[in-house]
């Protein structure tokens, strides 16, 4: 529980009150507890199934795929990648956020279970969210999706990943580069310097002080990684990356990682639709039925709607 008390809405609670741990035997435990809920593959209008492919130095890595019932062939896709620190699986929000897209865009979403730290540290989540990249294009015709309107997002660490395929696919000459990158509460910074980082130390859901000790699980050895791939905003240059939707919460040591990233996009003429939720905090939309969540889910929808160039109607 947070020591200092934050103005978060009530209407995160009980999410509001609560900090995992980041310890080796808590991050092992959850992994095992961690499963795909069942809702997934009895969820009425979205059929879903599991497809294994190639990942990174040779393994083997698993992909939900969820393909709506009122899906218009070519359809668009949506590579979702979840959060959770680089060690932790998806939760049920996660999951309820990847079904709703499906739904209310007709499109084939993609997301993404990649490997975890501290078994598969940087760079492995890395290669394998551009491993799932290359193959969803790869197979586009296979799953029905036009590959030209590919779209990639992910929140927290899935937000890392995101921009990190979206460098990939730009510095690896790939023939397909995603329509866009969405990205909810993204860890983009790796310095800790930021205001938002200094500030908020013992914040619920995530903290500083647990970005500092899930860094030896995820990162032992970041001359392993390039800089750019492990805090994204000391890249180089970020020419020739897609436009952006970002979301950043008030109570979050990563607010100033989404602010930054907007701005130095900005910088290189990529446009941004930036949104800064108040009374929020990491992980806010963890309760999906909040109605900040129930908002800024439908702003993301329509974000996406809007650059897959569907009609309002679809």
């Amino acid at each position: 529980m947070a020591k200092t008390r934050y103005p978060i809405r009530r209407e995160f609670f009980p999410y509001s009150r609560f900090t995992p741990s980041v310890s080796r035997p808590f991050v092992r435990l959850a992994q095992r507890a961690m499963i795909i809920p069942p809702f997934v593959f009895r969820t009425s209008h979205v059929k879903a199934r599991l497809q294994k492919i190639p990942a990174y130095r040779g393994g083997v890595m698993e992909l939900l795929i969820l393909t709506p019932d009122n899906i218009h062939r070519p359809a668009p896709c949506f590579i979702n990648i979840h959060g959770g620190g680089f060690v932790f699986e998806a939760s049920g929000s996660h999951y309820r956020h990847a079904l709703t897209y499906a739904r209310e865009l007709g499109c084939v979403v993609v997301f993404v279970r990649y490997r975890l730290a501290p078994e598969y540290p940087f760079p492995f989540p890395q290669e394998d969210c551009y491993a799932a990249f290359c193959w969803v294009s790869d197979h586009a015709e296979e799953l029905g999706i036009d590959a030209s309107r590919i779209g990639i997002g992910g929140d927290s660490a899935g937000g890392t990943l995101t921009v990190t395929t979206c460098m990939m696919a730009r510095d690896r000459g790939h023939a397909l580069h995603p329509r866009f990158q969405l990205l909810i509460y993204p860890w983009l910074d790796d310095r800790n310097i930021s205001d938002s980082c200094l500030k908020y130390t013992d914040t619920p859901m995530w903290n500083s002080a647990l970005s500092g000790k899930v860094r030896p699980l995820t990162n032992p050895d970041p001359s392993a990684t390039p800089l750019a791939y492990r805090s994204p905003v000391e890249a180089d240059s970020l020419t020739g990356l897609p436009p952006a939707y970002i979301e950043v919460a008030e109570f979050d040591p990563l607010h100033d990682d989404g602010i930054c990233y907007a701005d130095l996009l900005r910088q290189e003429g990529i446009p941004v639709e930036l949104h800064e939720t108040r009374g929020t905090m990491h992980g806010f939309d963890t309760k999906v039925s909040a109605p900040t969540t129930r908002l800024m889910c439908r702003k993301r929808v329509d974000y996406m709607r809007r650059m897959f160039g569907l009609l309002p109607e679809e």
